[in-house]
């Protein structure tokens, strides 16, 4: 078995608008992640058991990064998203007052995509395109 630290050549991404209020960075950055696993099963890894047999449910296989910046920042990184055709998620401000998915869907649909008021966009890929993505950006302290 090797003690080798494992470097994955692919990235999780999240970037959140900073002038989020605590409780919505971690709300906002639940959701995001969330439909990774259901549209790219690649990153999610196998079922964790305990050492009484215990069973619980697979997570990711690799760390989750989370960014943070300006809403300049966040409208820049979903154009070139857009633009490499990347795994994406949004989270828009509007899905703050909703309160049930078919809602939360119903909001998306009904701005057109220049105008999202973006709080939030996760990302996967290769670790250079999602690098470029997030440019600008900083690491969440």
């Amino acid at each position: 078995m090797s003690t080798e630290p494992l470097r994955f050549d692919t990235k999780i991404a999240v970037l959140l608008r900073e002038d989020l209020e605590p409780w919505q960075r971690l709300n906002v950055t639940a959701f995001l992640v969330s439909g990774l696993g259901s549209q790219v099963p690649e990153v999610i890894g196998e079922p964790y058991e305990d050492a009484d047999g215990v069973g619980y449910l697979p997570m990711f296989r690799q760390p989750v990064l989370v960014f943070q910046g300006t809403k300049e920042t966040l409208r820049a990184a979903h154009a070139r998203v857009l633009s490499r055709a990347l795994p994406r998620a949004v989270f828009t401000g509007d899905l703050f007052t909703t309160g049930n998915d078919r809602d939360n869907r119903a909001a998306v649909r009904a701005v057109p995509t220049a105008e999202l008021d973006l709080v939030g966009l996760s990302v996967y890929g290769p670790r250079n395109a999602v690098d470029k993505v997030v440019k600008g950006a900083r690491m969440h302290p």
